[in-house]
C-alpha cells in the first residue's frame, strides 16, 4: 500500500502532467494562427525577393542560413554593444548564476563551454542557497516588524513599561519563533513586493528601450522568473543616455525581482503541498466513511479479541507480529485472522494449557526425562491425557 508520501508525489505529478496538457492546449490554440500567417508572409516575400533580384531559391537559403549561425555567434543587423568585453561578459554571468539564461550570449568555444558546466555548477548552488536565506530573512523582518507593533499597542494600553529593554542577539531571535507569519501573509506581502519592483523596472525599460509597457511587464516576469526567453532581452544596444546609471538599475532590478519571484515561488509551493494534503485527507475521510458502512453492515461476524496486549516484554515471537497492522484491525473492529489471534493469546493459552493438563492429571504434572526424550509434550483436554497415555506406553515398550 502506498503511504503519504508516495500518494502526495503521484497526485502532484498527475496534476503537473494535466497543468501542462492545459497549456499546451491554450497556447496552440492562441499561438499557432498567427505562426501560420507569419510563415505565409515570409514565404511570399522570399519569392518576391528572388524574383525581384533575379535569385535562385537555394541560393538565398543558404545566405540566410549562414546568417543564422552569425546570430548565434552574437552578429546582428543593428548595431549592439560588444557581447564578450567585460560588461557584456559580467551581465552573461549574471544571466548563467541566476538562471535565467537569455540565450543572447553564449559561448563559442569548447574552452568557454567546458568552463561554463564547472562554473555554472557552484553558480547556480551558491545563488539558489542565497536565494533560500533571503527568504530565510524576509520571514524574520516580518517577524519582527509584527511582534514590534505587538509590543507597541501593549504600551500603548500600558500593560508593557516604556523602558522596556530587549534581549540579545539569541534570546532576541528565540522570542521571534512565535511570531512567524502564516504562509498566506509572506505570499500577499511578496506579490506585492514583485508588482511594485516590476512596475518600477517596467516605467525605467519603456523609455530606454523602447518597449511598450506591456511588454516591458511581460520582461520583467520572464526575467524574474528565471524563465529567460531570449525575445526580449535588456541593455543590448550599443549607446544609452546615463549608460552606467541604467546598467547599474537594471542589475538592481533584476537581482531584486529575482530573489522576490524566487522566494514567490517557493511559498506557492507550500502552498499547492497543503492544497494535495487537503484533497488526499478528503479522499482518505470519504473511504473511510465507506469502510466504516462496510464494517456496520458485517458487524455480526466481528471478533473482538480485547486489549491482548497490553504487557510490552512477553516474548520475541510475540514481538514479532506486526502490531500496526493488528492493532490498526483491533481497534477498528475488523476480522483479524486465527494467526494473529493465537500470536496475541499465546501467553494465556500457555497458561491455560498448564491448568487443563494439571487438572487432567489430577496433580501437578512432574515432567520425566523419558517423556522428555520420546518428545511428547503436553497438550489441552483431551489431548493432553492421549499423549500421557502415549509417553506411558512408549516406556514400558
Amino acid at each position: 500500500r502506498l503511504n503519504a508520501d508516495n500518494a502526495r508525489f503521484l497526485l502532484l505529478a498527475v496534476l503537473i502532467v494535466l497543468y501542462m496538457l492545459c497549456g499546451a492546449a491554450v497556447f496552440s490554440a492562441i499561438e499557432l494562427p498567427t505562426e501560420r500567417e507569419a510563415k505565409e508572409r515570409w514565404e511570399e516575400r522570399l519569392e518576391n525577393f528572388t524574383r525581384r533580384h533575379n535569385l535562385s531559391r537555394a541560393e538565398l537559403r543558404h545566405f540566410l542560413r549562414e546568417y543564422e549561425e552569425a546570430s548565434v555567434a552574437g552578429i546582428r543587423v543593428d548595431d549592439i554593444r560588444p557581447r564578450w568585453d567585460f560588461t557584456g561578459a559580467f551581465y552573461f554571468v549574471g544571466t548563467v548564476v541566476s538562471t535565467i539564461g537569455f540565450g543572447m550570449t553564449t559561448p563559442a568555444t569548447i574552452g568557454g563551454k567546458i568552463f561554463l558546466i564547472f562554473y555554472g555548477l557552484i553558480g547556480c548552488a551558491g545563488t539558489i542557497l542565497f536565494f533560500n536565506l533571503f527568504l530565510e530573512r524576509l520571514i524574520t523582518v516580518i517577524a519582527y516588524v509584527m511582534k514590534s507593533c505587538h509590543e507597541r499597542q501593549l504600551r500603548r494600553k500600558g500593560v508593557l513599561p516604556h523602558n522596556g529593554r530587549r534581549g540579545s542577539g539569541s534570546s532576541e531571535v528565540d522570542s521571534l519563533a512565535g511570531w512567524k507569519p502564516s504562509v498566506y501573509y509572506v505570499m500577499l506581502i511578496l506579490c506585492v513586493a514583485s508588482l511594485i519592483i516590476s512596475c518600477c523596472a517596467s516605467a525605467m525599460y519603456t523609455p530606454i528601450e523602447g518597449w511598450s509597457y506591456f511588454d516591458s511587464l511581460y520582461f520583467c516576469f520572464v526575467a524574474f522568473s528565471t524563465i529567460g526567453f531570449g525575445d526580449l532581452v535588456s541593455s543590448q544596444n550599443i549607446r544609452y543616455e546615463s549608460q552606467g546609471l541604467y546598467r547599474f538599475g537594471n542589475f538592481v532590478f533584476i537581482l531584486m525581482g529575482v530573489c522576490c519571484i524566487y522566494s514567490l515561488f517557493n511559498v506557492i509551493s507550500i502552498v499547492i503541498k497543503q492544497s494535495i494534503n487537503w484533497i488526499l485527507k478528503k479522499f482518505a475521510c470519504k473511504c473511510c466513511h465507506r469502510c466504516q458502512r462496510r464494517l456496520f453492515r458485517s458487524r455480526r461476524n466481528v471478533v473482538m479479541p480485547g486489549n491482548v496486549r497490553s504487557r510490552r516484554n512477553i516474548s520475541i515471537e510475540t514481538d514479532a507480529v506486526n502490531e500496526s497492522d493488528t492493532d490498526g484491525r483491533r481497534l477498528s473492529g475488523e476480522m483479524i485472522s486465527m494467526k494473529d489471534f493465537l500470536a496475541s493469546n499465546k501467553v494465556s493459552l500457555a497458561i491455560m494449557q498448564k491448568q487443563l493438563s494439571e487438572t487432567a492429571n489430577g496433580y501437578p504434572r512432574q515432567m520425566s526425562s523419558n517423556s522428555k526424550q520420546n518428545g511428547f509434550s503436553g497438550g489441552v483436554g483431551a489431548l493432553a491425557i492421549m499423549n500421557n497415555r502415549l509417553a506411558e506406553t512408549s516406556v514400558d515398550r
